[in-house]
């Protein structure tokens, strides 16, 4: 699966520890995680439904960090498509939606 880079963090770092708690953006960091994944295992295709339980999160960085991600090792297969297959996208418009919401959480924060 492909990484998706965020730019700017450390600006961002900077001026949240002077506007708000890092509970705060923690609790954000958490909720959008949590949102994301459900969201992925909702639209992901179910046939024996190892997909679906598969689609994990991981809390790092002080929990700064939401990593969700497929570890079926067919799920990149079943997201991109092959010459076989067409694709069944459920991790990249699961992050789409919830990416503008996470967004929106920390602006708020910082307001």
């Amino acid at each position: 699966m492909p990484k998706i880079k965020l730019e700017g963090m450390e600006k961002l770092q900077v001026k949240l520890k002077k506007n708000v708690q890092m509970s705060d953006v923690k609790r954000v960091v958490k909720e959008n995680g949590k949102s994301l994944q459900e969201a992925a295992q909702r639209k992901a295709p179910v046939d024996t439904g190892t997909l679906k339980r598969s689609i994990g999160l991981e809390i790092r960085d002080g929990g700064l960090t939401a990593e969700i991600e497929p570890t079926a090792e067919y799920a990149a297969y079943v997201e991109y498509g092959t010459r076989y297959m067409n694709a069944q996208p459920y991790m990249r418009p699961s992050y789409t939606a919830q990416k503008g919401k996470f967004k929106s959480d920390l602006k708020k924060l910082t307001r």
